[in-house]
């Protein structure tokens, strides 16, 4: 399978930060590729200069076959970039800034109409509403629409679902499932654990170091100790006296439950509700859960912050 994105020990540093610290992956033809993980990661460092816009201090970047530093005008029409903010002219209309843009590159929205349909036929009963008067989930879909208006080979799409409503995400995962099945490449940034699940393989990044990467299961299948879900209508001192508990291995709030990991591997029930009873924590419900893509990041993040 062809090779779109190799990135090989890339460093880039920003003053004394360093934002990357010798990151190496690549990304297969085809691929639905995620890099999850917070803000300050890492990963828009890394979009740009996948994109040409910032070159590496260390290490190569080959995007198509092309050195981002030497063949940036060979890369860039081959693109689809959506940066994390709205950047299109919110002073044109919705048609306007679809034209612009195809227009940009030697194409037209007539001749690509059939690939932006499903998302564009979403909105053109407000094409000729200004772009900057749009609802955040209309934005996001003009955002990507202009994208792919050129019929790029890869799409590059940075933190796209970041501030819009629950609906609004699922729907723009639905249209990206879509562009997958007509053979786009699509690299994705995220800072929400659950959209890893949406991708064929994820990378796992944290101050500018990939912890994992891999098929979003298997991450999840490499979490190897027992996990429990304790939960009480204590919550705040639910959780400070895990925190002080001589066992405790690991422990992170989860909704209604604290995730918790002994470090005797397998914990002792019956001890751990007898230490939670003498800190006056009695009504305590305590059950196996089997764990996610978050207790995985998590547990890589701990195992790190011990070495």
């Amino acid at each position: 399978m062809k090779t779109i994105v190799h990135i090989s020990s890339v460093s880039k540093n920003f003053g004394k930060v360093e934002a990357l610290k010798n990151i190496s992956f690549e990304v297969k033809e085809g691929e639905l590729f995620g890099l999850i993980g917070p803000d300050g990661a890492g990963k828009t460092t890394l979009f740009r200069i996948i994109n040409t816009l910032l070159l590496p201090d260390e290490g190569t970047a080959t995007v198509l076959d092309h050195d981002v530093e030497k063949d940036y005008k060979t890369i860039r029409p081959l693109l689809g970039y959506m940066p994390g903010h709205f950047s299109l002219y919110q002073d044109l209309t919705v048609e306007e800034n679809l034209q612009f843009f195809a227009s940009v590159f030697g194409t037209t929205l007539e001749e690509n109409y059939e690939l932006v349909a499903p998302i564009y036929s979403q909105l053109e009963p407000f094409k000729n509403r200004l772009a900057g008067a749009l609802s955040g989930g209309m934005k996001q879909k003009l955002a990507l629409s202009c994208a792919l208006i050129h019929k790029p080979e890869l799409l590059l799409l940075d933190e796209p679902t970041t501030g819009v409503d629950a609906v609004s995400r699922k729907e723009f995962w639905d249209m990206l499932q879509s562009l997958k099945k007509e053979g786009i490449t699509i690299v994705v940034s995220t800072p929400y654990m659950d959209e890893a699940n949406l991708c064929d393989r994820v990378a796992l990044i944290q101050e500018g170091e990939i912890m994992q990467i891999d098929e979003p299961q298997r991450i999840v299948n490499s979490f190897e100790k027992p996990l429990l879900g304790v939960k009480s209508p204590q919550t705040y001192k639910l959780l400070r006296a895990l925190q002080q508990y001589k066992w405790t291995d690991s422990i992170h709030p989860f909704g209604e439950y604290m995730h918790y990991t002994d470090k005797r591997g397998k914990p002792n029930l019956v001890s751990l509700k007898t230490y939670l009873f003498d800190q006056g924590i009695s009504d305590v419900q305590i059950k196996p859960v089997q764990p996610n893509i978050e207790d995985a990041f998590m547990a890589l993040m701990h195992n790190g912050l011990e070495e």
